[in-house]
């Protein structure tokens, strides 16, 4: 599963639309991201981990390493 379904899944969960979540992220890191930005980003493929992790601190969720 790519970054962008799972964060797309994770917005369905949460009933959030990219636009807010580009919005919150703006808020969060500090730096402007709108909806096509962010959604260009998760098309590539091309978010940094700082971003990963904003994404899902905004979201609720958390990035869990483990260990095969």
């Amino acid at each position: 599963m790519t970054a962008r379904e799972r964060v797309k899944i994770m917005l369905v969960k949460e009933n959030m639309t990219i636009t807010t979540l580009a919005e919150k992220m703006t808020i969060y890191i500090g730096k402007k991201y709108s909806r096509q930005n962010l959604s260009g980003k998760l098309s590539k493929g091309l978010l940094k981990y700082s971003e990963v992790e904003a994404i899902t601190k905004i979201l609720g969720y958390k990035i869990e390493f483990i260990e095969l």
